[in-house]
């Protein structure tokens, strides 16, 4: 009798139990924010949040670390909402993203980086996102882009005059970039190299640049008797900017003309002659070459403005309930 009794107490309890499970699973999953009729779980802040939490922690520490992930959860909270008020605004739009878009769009991020799909799944897994979380945010930008070109780009107007100001306050952002595309023949000094060495070296190279002023082609010198690695293709190195070779044959190559060809120009290293083939940039880009670029940089600057205005109005018309 004692036996019957002990096991049903022990069943009453063991379904006590269960029953408790859900009811603290409830309270795990609270609900952090009502945005309409869409909920915000302490899950879903949590998700969004934890691959930002680990970089914080990972870096600071104290009092300081504690305030940084007090203000960032926050901010992703007040993220969320505004996804939410957008995500509902696009439906009242009609507006989808279909998930072909959204792949399409991360196999050209890849494409881009030249990187494999698995190369790239190792990338967020170092950041802290799965593939899937990143689709979700492509997803989310794409939307957000749409509806607020939808709502705030028809309402933006760029003037004339507005463009010529931009243009004026930035010229120096609009000087083209000189570039010069050179061959080159080198021969390097020999490993600890004696006067007499250094002199034997100048003596070949004297005698290479004699035959390259008598009109032999430079490319097919360049590739018989250039050390460099771009011997096999005649010493063509390509187009070099500003600040990319010693200062003295940056002067000289920036002050020849297509056809000429330097003297020898002796480095620690070693001894070079170049011929400059090509030239381009340079001086200042007109305004009206560059009208479309600075409208769209305008654009973007008042879409910027304009948008914290109308997100601010959806969050006025929203029925935000915070349960935190």
């Amino acid at each position: 009798m004692k036996t019957t009794r002990f096991r049903t107490v022990l069943l009453i309890l063991a379904l006590l139990f269960g029953l408790a499970c859900p009811a603290q699973a409830v309270i795990v999953d609270r609900i952090l924010a009502i945005v309409n009729d869409t909920l915000i779980t302490q899950s879903d802040l949590n998700n969004t949040f934890e691959p930002i939490r680990k970089k914080i922690v990972a870096s600071l520490s104290g009092e300081e670390q504690e305030k940084t992930l007090r203000e960032a959860r926050e901010a992703i909270l007040s993220r969320m909402i505004d996804n939410i008020l957008i995500e509902q605004e696009a439906a009242k739009l009609g507006i989808t993203v279909q998930d072909e878009e959204v792949t399409g769009t991360i196999k050209n991020v890849i494409s881009q980086k030249d990187l494999t799909m698995r190369d790239f799944e190792n990338i967020l897994e170092k950041e802290g996102l799965s593939l899937d979380a990143y689709k979700k945010e492509v997803k989310e930008q794409i939307t957000r882009s749409r509806v607020i070109r939808r709502e705030l780009r028809s309402a933006i107007t760029v003037s004339d005059e507005e463009i010529g100001e931009y243009y004026t306050k930035h010229r120096a952002e609009y000087e083209g970039q000189t570039a010069v595309r050179l061959r080159q023949i080198v021969l390097f000094f020999p490993e600890n190299a004696t006067d007499d060495m250094k002199r034997k070296t100048k003596t070949d190279m004297e005698a290479i640049l004699k035959r390259v002023k008598s009109g032999e082609p430079f490319d097919k010198l360049a590739s018989q008797y250039s050390q460099g690695p771009t011997a096999r293709d005649g010493g063509d190195i390509g187009f070099v900017e500003r600040g990319v070779m010693n200062p003295e044959m940056e002067q000289i190559a920036f002050s020849m003309e297509p056809g000429q060809v330097s003297g020898i120009i002796e480095s620690s290293t070693g001894l070079s002659i170049i011929t400059l083939t090509e030239k381009r940039g340079g001086g200042l880009k007109g305004s009206e070459s560059v009208r479309d670029e600075i409208k769209d940089r305008i654009m973007d600057m008042k879409m910027e403005k304009k948008y914290d205005e109308w997100i601010g109005d959806l969050r006025k018309k929203a029925h935000i309930t915070r349960k935190e």
